[in-house]
């Protein structure tokens, strides 16, 4: 009889170990990689905190004149400045050929909606308003001056942008509360002489609509037949419908959500009080959706998110639950809805931040200086809805011109042939509208805009280059 064995206890297979340990290691390099990217996008509020001391603030006021010597200033100043003044009293329009009228604008906020900061008052907002005057100067080479008002009354702001037109060629409204955002535009847009224009209106729809337009050739679809969800019903995403409704995209295929769920026309609370809110509510979501926004974002071929900073504000099963091909803008800052890595894993095809540290930063900074550029440079009345569908197509085809991906859908800030090509496309659609002071052609915009950009461009260089501006400190 053969001898008994002793049972041995099988050891696991050859097959399956590797499985195991290449499992477990790519969840550790998935787990670092994760910490590398949380690290980096947390870096610039670490920087931002001790550069801002450092430089106690980002803009300061240059001399754009001759000094030879002392006796300059008998032009510059009295007796000879009274000779341009007499000039502008015969004729107002003067001053924008005698002052920096011409190229002066206003970024002007009570404080009460800072980024996803909330109403930290006016002081608290006045770092964002010096660095959107950074970037007027340094992208559009437009002079523009942080204001920031010590009043929450509508009524007195309105009355305070009316008293400082002399002194302005245009005024960028920035970082006011809903719905008195809607009403202060209004109003001004109705009686100024200059053009007033809210950024977080109409210069997040613009963006936001060229990388939409972008996002939809990519992944082969019909803006016109593509479902589109907006999560967050504030003033931003009230205008990026707008601007994408005129850019191709339907009121009917669009579903948008406040905080109490969807919004129908069974939505009653939002009638009186928001009626941009209620606007939407009678002109889309044709199929009556009524719930959250997971469901809102069920079957969806592209959500704009412009609502509270996350993570977390967007749940990936929801993304899981879009169409093939999903487009995720996710715009919160500092920190977006859902990170871009997350949506990425949960399907999405193309996601957009409003940060320059991950790809396709949908952000107002590819918009307000060009747009202002083309505006200043014909000396605008206004800036209408037709001049910023200008400013979209040309942010789009740009990208276009120079390759799209799915990590490449908006031009970058670094490509700065986007600003004149957009100040001039601008400058050429109020020309057509009738809204130019001054006509120009279509190389001569281009001209103007593209030298007055270098020459700003230039200018930082060598106050850096001559130690005028200071490396940062090491942090």
């Amino acid at each position: 009889m053969p001898k008994k064995t002793k049972s041995v206890k099988r050891k696991p297979s050859s097959k399956n170990t590797p499985k195991k340990a290449g499992t477990k290691a790519k969840g550790k390099a998935k787990e670092k990689a994760v910490k590398e990217l949380l690290k980096k996008a947390y870096e610039p509020a670490r920087l931002a905190k001790a550069y801002h001391p450092f430089y106690e603030g980002k803009i300061e006021i240059v001399p754009k004149c001759v000094v030879r010597d002392f006796n300059d200033f008998a032009i510059w100043y009295t007796p000879g400045v009274a000779e341009p003044c007499k000039e502008i009293h015969k004729n107002k329009e003067l001053s924008y050929v005698h002052t920096n009228r011409w190229n002066t604008v206003g970024v002007i906020s009570d404080g009460t909606r800072v980024l996803g900061l909330g109403d930290i008052g006016p002081e608290a907002g006045m770092p964002v308003m010096e660095g959107k005057s950074l970037l007027f100067k340094y992208l559009g080479g437009v002079d523009a001056f942080p204001l920031c008002l010590g009043t929450k009354d509508p009524e007195e702001f309105i009355k305070t942008v009316k008293y400082l037109q002399p002194s302005l060629g245009g005024v960028n409204l920035e970082d006011i509360a809903q719905p008195k955002c809607f009403y202060i535009l209004e109003r001004l847009r109705q009686e100024c002489d200059i053009p007033v224009w809210h950024d977080d209106q109409q210069g997040t729809g613009t963006i936001v609509a060229a990388g939409a337009i972008n996002a939809a050739k990519i992944v082969g679809k019909k803006p016109s037949q593509m479902k589109a969800v907006f999560i967050g019903a504030g003033a931003a995403n009230i205008a990026i419908s707008r601007i994408m409704q005129i850019s191709g995209y339907k009121w009917e295929n669009m579903v948008m959500c406040d905080s109490k769920g969807t919004l129908h026309n069974g939505r009653k609370d939002v009638k009186e009080r928001y009626k941009e809110k209620w606007f939407m509510c009678c002109h889309s979501n044709t199929e009556g959706v009524v719930g959250s926004s997971a469901d809102a974002m069920k079957g969806a071929d592209i959500v704009v998110a412009a609502s509270k900073p996350g993570p977390g504000t967007i749940n990936p099963d929801w993304i899981k639950g879009m169409a093939d091909d999903a487009i995720v803008f996710a715009t919160a800052n500092p920190i977006p809805e859902i990170w871009p890595w997350e949506a990425k894993e949960a399907g999405a095809k193309i996601v957009a931040t409003g940060r320059s540290d991950f790809p396709n930063q949908v952000n107002n900074s590819l918009g307000f200086p060009g747009i202002f550029r083309g505006t200043l440079d014909v000396k605008a009345k206004t800036i209408s809805d037709t001049m910023c569908l200008a400013a979209v197509l040309e942010l789009a085809k740009t990208a276009e011109d120079n390759g799209l991906r799915e990590d490449y859908i908006v031009p970058t800030m670094d490509e700065w042939e986007v600003f004149p090509r957009e100040a001039t496309a601008v400058g050429m659609a109020a020309i057509k509208e009738g809204l130019a002071r001054e006509k120009h052609s279509k190389k001569e915009l281009y001209e103007k805009a593209e030298s007055i950009i270098k020459r700003a461009r230039d200018q930082t260089k060598y106050l850096m280059k001559g130690k005028f501006i200071l490396p940062p400190p090491k942090v």
